[in-house]
């Protein structure tokens, strides 16, 4: 879908040569606006589970596709996403996808059954993939390098390390009235942010080469193993692994990663270059990022079950208790890039990657149904969060700039996919075995999390 015809936007002035202007600042603000509400999606989500699960009766193993479905989307359809706003321009691509964002929200607060919340969750999981690295490219295409660049990337940035904190407590608060207004509120949200980008967001070219494919073949393949994998993964403790369904499901999967290889393989023009897997810093940093937000994600989806569904606690507690994990990275978000280059991002991957799984061995076992906060919970939030301070930007920084200039914008496609897709994965797994036992997906978390340190030792070296 396309947005309607309308008058063609200012123009954005040359920052090389005046001062920056109202529309100049209008546009920051529409892109990091937009970043803001894409970062917080997971966060309002996972407070409100226990409230959406009890309102459409759903169990843990169905539930949690709320948060793996917007994952999936965005993981899955990432590399596709920047193929489709390369043939068809910036600007149009990243309007519309604000437009179906909105209809998505809408819907997906409307929702009277859980499959047809989870595939608004899929489709917001999608616009956030075209509109998230849209945003950053935009910047890089109107404000020029130097101070205003790095100011503009400054602000961008501030806005998606706060959208995570900010979803937790708009969720704590909002879900106290109804979940469904969680999921409501970003659509007005979207719809101001659509018809202020029709005046401030530049035109651009779309590329002249129309005959270079899309890549549909690829993008169905990778997001159709993603969801059988995970769907596989959740019906093992209902019906076990030799079941037909499951069984069928775990081949499927396998089947369509063998086609996305190989279509990627013999493709012209392939949405990933599978030679960056070869590439060391790269490939630890996609890795350690997956195993890190994966492992983080699931463990906010445990508490939150244990939390308000043991222990009693309401969707605002549960907001707040999670805030010193994420609070932490939104402060130092201006001062991270400056803290990566001086200590280096070897050396503080690996300290946040040793501070998460510590985090995960103290949170208590056995989901007691008395939870004293400073003394259960924060000691592993504040670990969290210390992590994420460390980690979070030393990772994406190895990610891109141990490439080539020119090979930077598909290193960050890759490790961005492999974020989204290790998160999708760990959760599917993490609402597996929390039906078996809360011991053993606890336990699963602090495996993962130390797999991430043992990545992070090898960059070291």
């Amino acid at each position: 879908m396309t947005p309607p015809t309308t008058p063609r936007p200012p123009t954005v002035p040359d920052t090389t040569a005046r001062q920056w202007s109202p529309a100049l600042w209008g546009l920051l603000f529409v892109l990091a606006g937009n970043m803001l509400i894409d970062a917080l999606e997971v966060s309002v989500a996972l407070v409100a589970l226990p409230a959406v699960g009890g309102d459409l009766g759903l169990p843990v193993a169905q539930l949690q596709w709320v948060v793996s479905g917007f994952a999936v989307g965005f993981g899955g359809l990432l590399l596709f996403g920047g193929r489709v706003v390369t043939l068809l321009g910036r600007r149009r691509v990243y309007l519309a996808a604000l437009l179906v964002f909105s209809a998505a929200s809408l819907a997906g607060a409307l929702a009277d059954s859980g499959p047809l919340l989870i595939a608004t969750r899929l489709v917001k999981g999608f616009c956030a993939a075209l509109t998230a690295p849209t945003g950053l490219a935009i910047i890089t295409s109107v404000f020029p390098e130097g101070p205003a660049r790095r100011r503009a990337v400054s602000v961008y940035s501030l806005f998606g390390a706060s959208g995570f904190s900010a979803g937790l407590l708009l969720s704590g608060l909002l879900t106290e009235v109804s979940w469904r207004w969680t999921f409501a509120f970003p659509a007005p949200v979207a719809l101001l942010l659509f018809a202020a980008g029709l005046w401030l967001v530049p035109h651009d070219a779309p590329r002249k080469d129309t005959t270079g494919r899309y890549g549909f073949t690829s993008a169905l393949s990778l997001t159709g193993a993603t969801l059988l994998l995970v769907y596989a993964i959740t019906s093992v403790p209902g019906t076990g692994w030799q079941h037909p369904r499951t069984a069928g499901a775990f081949a499927l999967a396998v089947l369509l990663g063998v086609v996305y290889v190989r279509g990627e393989l013999t493709a012209r023009e392939p949405l990933l270059n599978l030679g960056l897997l070869t590439h060391g810093p790269l490939l630890r940093s996609a890795l350690g990022a997956a195993a890190f937000n994966g492992s983080y994600l699931g463990l906010l989806l445990l508490s939150t079950l244990h939390l308000q569904q043991r222990a009693g606690w309401s969707p605002l507690e549960t907001g707040l208790a999670f805030l010193p994990a994420s609070v932490p990275l939104a402060l130092t978000a201006l001062h991270s890039g400056r803290v990566v280059a001086r200590f280096g991002p070897a050396r503080l991957i690996a300290a946040g990657a040793a501070a998460a799984p510590v985090g995960y061995l103290l949170y208590p076992r056995g989901a007691p149904a008395e939870v004293r906060y400073l003394t259960d919970v924060l000691p592993t939030m504040l670990l969290v969060g210390a992590a994420f301070v460390l980690a979070f930007t030393a990772l994406h920084l190895q990610a891109t700039g141990s490439v080539a200039a020119q090979r930077q914008a598909a290193a960050s496609g890759l490790y961005q996919t492999a974020v989204q897709l290790g998160a999708a994965l760990m959760i599917g797994l993490t609402s597996a075995l929390y039906t078996v036992g809360y011991g053993p997906a606890l336990g699963l978390l602090t495996a993962v999390g130390l797999a991430g340190f043992l990545v992070a030792l090898r960059g070291l070296r």
